[in-house]
């Protein structure tokens, strides 16, 4: 299912010929087509109980706001054509317990600049719904084993910049963000599989996130069954500044 719908309406003013001399007509300003701001589902964010209504309620509408999930973006089709893209360079890896900052556990990653096609049209609509800049020129894609997770972590800014938005793919699975200095202020999202969800502002760098694993990995106290999970990332240039 696609969530990307856009109505395009121009308007025009027909001009007729007559005796085969063209009349004269007044120009007409053509404004650009608005295309709607599109929202993912709230439905698939939960605000933990610890977190009052009457708590930093401006703090809470700026993550609801900055933490989007956009579930069914992509068909079975395209999950199955991106997955027969990638696996042929992830399976030539073995999954590492070693995370350069200890953040992830159970994974193995790569980086594409080029996708058939097919997939880079996928790719687009990613890009075309989740960033108004410049992206890295680099798709991250993270492999994520049945038993892996990634621990509570916020993001370094020197690798990309405010926005990522990322494909769940093979398996859904439950992200936590909790506010780095006071971890009542947290949030669950269900990121199913074939979803997308998009993160940027405080949702980047005042909330810590992470990917739960075993049975931490629940969602409104219910299991969600973590299998293998593979997410292609894409990521915001980072700031000269960064």
């Amino acid at each position: 299912m696609r969530l990307l719908t856009f109505s395009f309406l121009k308007n025009c003013t027909l001009k007729s010929f007559f005796n085969g001399k063209p009349r004269k007509y007044s120009r007409v300003t053509q404004t650009e087509p608005k295309i709607p701001q599109l929202k993912g589902d709230p439905n698939y964010i939960e605000i933990s109980p610890t977190w009052g209504t009457d708590i930093k309620p401006e703090l809470r509408a700026a993550i609801l706001q900055d933490m989007q999930v956009y579930p069914g973006f992509v068909t079975e089709e395209e999950e199955a054509s991106l997955l027969a893209e990638l696996e042929p360079y992830l399976k030539r890896m073995r999954y590492e317990f070693d995370h350069w900052d200890d953040a992830i556990q159970g994974f193995r990653e790569t980086e594409r600049s080029q996708f058939k096609p097919e997939n880079q049209v996928i790719l687009d609509r990613v890009k075309a719904l989740a960033f108004t800049t410049d992206t890295l020129p680099h798709v991250h894609v993270l492999d994520l084993a049945a038993a892996g997770f990634i621990k509570p972590h916020i993001d370094a800014v020197r690798f990309c910049g405010d926005v990522i938005a990322g494909v769940c793919l093979c398996s859904s699975a439950v992200m936590r963000l909790e506010h780095q200095h006071e971890p009542a202020l947290a949030l669950h999202a269900l990121l199913e599989r074939r979803a997308l969800y998009v993160m940027k502002g405080v949702a980047r760098y005042e909330f810590t996130h992470a990917v739960l694993g075993g049975e931490r990995s629940q969602w409104r106290h219910r299991p969600v069954p973590r299998r293998r999970r593979v997410a292609v990332l894409c990521r915001a240039r980072p700031e000269p500044s960064s």
